[in-house]
């Protein structure tokens, strides 16, 4: 079965605090669980106020903006929302002092752990001030409370920023011109010991590039300068300056932790200490899809780079990826995941990678590395539409020659270029991505790189040939473009600087000057509006794909099938399938299928509800105001045995295969096919004999299934079926048992245990084929109750007076439904007019014929030997019903029933009493009352002979014509 991934579908827009949290880079909520003393979420004293910031160095200009407190954060950000901004954990706050300022200036001073202090001058008016500052005094003392200062003292020990600017000495001079450190023991070198800091790969095994001609030392140097006015790691102030460092490009040894400093991962690593660690301890050899896809990609992770050739660099690259896969096993490992890690890793520590992967598949690049690559193919659907603005004479000319440019660009977002450019190069627009977000991709690079090989790609030519000629010609042109990325863009220029600027300085210049109008909004707004036609696209190939891989089709066609998929999918999406528990060890080479191949007892019944009538409660509801349908998940163990028996392989979960082969056998079944499954369902050990109790069981789930049917006929076909099926039961075992024994031997024979094989499959099918209405539903109405046609959305339906059911289904949403049906209800309630009717779970909406009297399957010889021993009869007494087993010597204790089978033993009850009093047998004539009965026979029997002259030859006559006769027009 092909993978169902609802997480697309079930896509909700951002709200407002969400897109403010992904702005400041914050841990999602869920990793926030921090407590005020109330028992409130710190969350709940979110507050924000206008503010203007400054440093006390005098050096930068101030900024109007506004302050946020969001426990355990505190953030700013420029109105311009992009000049400056902040991201500070409360925890590196050493001082909060208000500065004595003229009348109605309300500022603070803070101080940062770095000795960094920062002017803020709360704008708002003093009421507002004065709460912001209680807050914020609050959030400080939970912090110091939680004991995480003294935390943070020992994470910023591992940001090699703390050596690179040390209290009393300046490191920057501390790195040599080729990047690498000087020396212990030299002038300006570090203490031994003290080089604890996390880096990736290129310490050991270089990075790439040419330190020299990449200017490392200066760009080192000008970072020193930076860092040491405004903060480092954990209290880093983002001015406009650093932006401009960042496109001129991150020094080597400062690249991973500005990365993930910038993209928000460092407030990930330090609210987490040690997970990273503990998945790895915990998950010691466990073995899963993904990480047998792990390790056949392993060996083509940036193969040209030294340290992924040795096997220090490919263990290091496997725990991160299987770290990840258990951390997140509903995503797990996708391809193109191993190339984006190998890239961090070369900066980066393991849990440094570990963390910048959750950010980047988690919020920057939600969908890229999924199965479906939602997220990439609903970008790529944006870059064509952002093309065609932009563009649109290269767009009509790939129209033309039928290139598709979503294809062709698709490995440049999934890779992020690191697999189409040099890696020096693809490490540049990594940079400007995880400073500038995922407008990068499309501002910066793709459209730019168009607009810069514009009139070479109008040369590609259709010459009616194959489109793969097409797509070869262009990938060509781009590898070419791609390779001399360093070249000159001007060659022939006469002047020196025109000449010294390279094809990628070029690249950055038309993007940010020409397509700066591509912003944050922009790429929201158009995944906003193709997001439906994407879901779409995946969800009819996912369809076909899956009803394709299905092993055997049965007798549905694959348009059935595609009806059951539709009708799984939807209860998916409805009840979505919880992430399955890590496999257990195994060295198996067969692969372990994905979580959401298999579906758990909850989403079946859902899809149980969609599919049969008699899954679910379906009531219309009439209250005066409006008429609607409500429909509801029915809860019984004929739907957990069902759920179990159509688990073939014993797995506790269902695949797409096993409900297809499930139905098959029942939609498909004829009358004999309908009674074997239905008794098998009950036979719990297979034995092919039912227990009393699986005879009980089974006459629940036939109440169960008849519960809301017009009339008392199907309750009357059940207590006959439980009447017949216990008196031949018994008869039939003890004819079995002791085929030669007497009567009297037999009613002193000792009782049948509850749990011992009693009912075979051919009594079984006897006493349902005496049913007429048994008979029928299992020969037709069994089968037809499983509908695979969508049903309808409940909504409900327009009121009498027409006002309110228009306002209902135009301006009122789901939450407001449910309230206004219920306030409906009530009103209707107090009026006198609220009605509930209940629909029929089998589709009979007319009320059957009552049911007739019982009469027994056995014949009277049989019968007389079968009441001696064991006749069962339905009591009921005030406190409980129970089914007994009457013996001349001694009875079972009575079983406890369910409510059903209460009230089909009090029905039962009746309806037989009822039937002995009309139609005696001859073996009954010495019981009370028979003489009257006979007398009274008697007299009937002397009226009808004395009244029934039969028909006289004119009525003979006239019959005969009537026979023949045409109907009246």
């Amino acid at each position: 079965m092909a993978t169902i991934n609802t997480q697309f579908r079930n896509f909700k827009e951002p709200s407002k605090d969400q897109l403010l949290r992904n702005f400041f880079s914050l841990p999602p909520l869920t990793t926030l669980e921090d407590l005020n003393p109330n028992g409130g979420k710190a969350d709940s004293e979110r507050i924000e106020i206008n503010a203007v910031l400054s440093v006390t160095d005098g050096q930068e200009d101030s900024y109007a903006g506004k302050l946020y407190l969001l426990p355990p954060y505190l953030v700013f950000s420029s109105h311009d929302r992009k000049s400056v901004r902040f991201t500070l954990p409360l925890c590196v706050i050493r001082r909060v002092e208000r500065l004595n300022s003229r009348t109605g200036v309300f500022a603070l001073s803070l101080m940062t752990w770095h000795g960094m202090k920062i002017i803020v001058q709360l704008m708002g008016l003093r009421p507002t001030a004065d709460l912001f500052c209680s807050y914020l005094r609050n959030s400080l003392k939970r912090e110091l409370q939680k004991g995480q200062m003294k935390a943070m003292k020992t994470f910023v020990r591992t940001c090699y920023t703390e050596y690179l600017i040390p209290p009393s000495s300046h490191v920057a001079d501390n790195e040599r011109e080729d990047g690498s450190l000087i020396p212990v023991g030299e002038e300006g070198a570090l203490a031994p010991g003290t080089e604890t800091f996390l880096g990736g790969l290129g310490l050991k095994f270089k990075f790439p590039g040419d330190p020299k001609k990449l200017r490392e030392a200066s760009k080192t140097k000008l970072w020193t300068t930076y860092l040491r006015s405004h903060g480092r790691n954990l209290t880093l102030l983002r001015y406009p300056q650093c932006t401009r460092l960042v496109q001129v490009g991150l020094p080597n040894r400062l690249r991973g932790e500005i990365w993930e400093t910038l993209s928000g991962s460092l407030y990930l690593r330090f609210a987490n200490p040690g997970l990273y660690r503990s998945l790895l301890v915990e998950n010691t050899g466990r073995v899963s899809t993904s990480t047998e896809e792990i390790e056949k990609d392993l060996t083509r992770s940036l193969p040209e780079y030294a340290a992924y050739q040795s096997e220090e660099g490919i263990s290091t690259l496997r725990r991160v990826l299987t770290a990840y896969s258990f951390k997140n096993p509903e995503l797990g490992y996708c391809q193109a995941m191993n190339i984006l890690t190998a890239a961090l890793l070369i900066y980066m520590s393991e849990e440094q990678a570990f963390w910048l992967l959750e950010v980047l598949c988690d919020r920057l690049l939600p969908g890229y590395y999924s199965p479906s690559m939602h997220g990439t193919l609903l970008d790529q659907r944006v870059f064509e539409s952002l093309v065609q603005k932009c563009l649109p004479i290269i767009h009509d000319h790939f129209q033309d020659v039928d290139v598709q440019l979503s294809v062709a660009s698709l490995p440049w977002f999934l890779s992020l270029y690191i697999n189409s450019m040099p890696m020096i190069f693809a490490f540049r627009i990594v940079d400007c991505f995880f400073c500038m977000g995922p407008k990068v991709l499309f501002q910066l690079t793709s459209i730019a790189i168009l607009k810069i090989n514009g009139e070479a790609l109008l040369q590609i030519q259709d010459d009616g040939g194959f489109i793969k000629r097409v797509f070869t010609e262009f990938d060509f042109l781009m590898r070419e473009y791609f390779a001399n990325l360093g070249e000159s863009a001007h060659p022939d220029s006469s002047d020196p600087r025109t000449r010294a600027i390279t094809r990628f300085q070029e690249l950055l210049l038309v993007a940010f000057r020409e397509f700066s109008v591509i912003t944050e909004d922009t790429i929201l707004s158009e995944r906003r509006r193709f997001r439906s036609e994407i879901i779409h696209g995946i969800e009819s190939f996912s369809k076909r794909a899956a009803v394709r891989n299905l092993r055997t089709l049965g007798r549905f066609s694959k348009e059935q099938a595609g009806k059951i998929y539709d009708a799984l999918y939807n209860a998916i999406y409805i009840e979505p399938i919880p992430p399955q528990s890590l496999p257990p060890i195994t060295s198996s080479d067969e692969p372990v299928e994905r979580h959401e191949t298999r579906i758990g007892l909850k989403t079946f019944k859902v899809f149980l509800s969609e599919i049969a009538t008699w899954a679910r409660d379906e009531t219309i509801v009439s209250n005066g105001f409006q008429e609607r349908i409500d429909r509801e998940i029915a809860e019984h163990e004929l739907i957990d045995r069902l759920f179990y028996f159509w688990d073939f392989s014993n797995r506790g979960a269902l695949s797409f295969q096993d409900i297809v082969t499930g139905l098959d056998i029942i939609v498909f079944s004829d009358l004999m096919e309908a009674i074997e499954w239905f008794f098998t369902l009950h036979d719990k050990n297979k034995d092919g004999f039912l227990t009393k109790d699986e005879v009980l069981q089974l006459s629940e789930s036939l109440l169960f299934i008849f519960r809301y049917e017009h009339g008392d006929a199907y309750l009357g076909a059940v207590s006959r079926f439980m009447t017949n099926a216990f008196e031949y039961g018994d008869e039939m075992l003890q004819q079995a048992s002791h085929p030669l024994r007497t009567a009297e031997d037999i009613s002193s024979a000792s009782e049948v245990g509850t749990n011992q094989p009693y009912l075979n499959l051919a009594t079984f099918r006897m006493v349902v084929l005496a049913d007429e209405l048994l008979e029928s539903f299992f020969e037709t109405d069994l089968a037809a109750s499983f509908q695979f046609d969508s049903l309808p959305d409940v909504q409900a339906q327009q009121p009498k007076a027409g006002f309110l059911g228009g306002l209902l289904s135009t301006f009122v949403t789901d939450d407001s439904k449910k309230i206004f049906n219920k306030l409906s209800d009530e009103v209707g309630k107090t009026i006198g007019k609220h009605q509930v009717i209940h629909r029929p779970s089998i589709g009979k909406t007319k009320a059957l014929q009552e049911p007739q009297a019982w009469e027994s399957l056995l014949s009277p010889a049989s019968k007389h030997v079968s009441r001696s021993t064991s006749t069962p009869s339905l009591r009921t007494s005030p406190s409980t019903s129970s089914l007994t087993t009457a013996s001349s010597e001694k009875s079972l204790p009575p079983v406890k029933m369910p409510h059903l089978i209460l009230t089909a033993s009090a029905a039962a009850q009746e309806r037989q009493k009822f039937a002995i009093d009309e139609a005696r047998d001859d073996d009954d004539e010495e019981l009370e009352g028979g003489d009257a009965a006979a007398d009274d026979d008697a007299g009937v029997d002397a009226f009808l002979q004395a009244h029934d002259s039969g028909l006289s030859e004119a009525d003979k006559a006239v019959a005969k014509e009537l026979l023949t006769a045409s109907p009246m027009k």
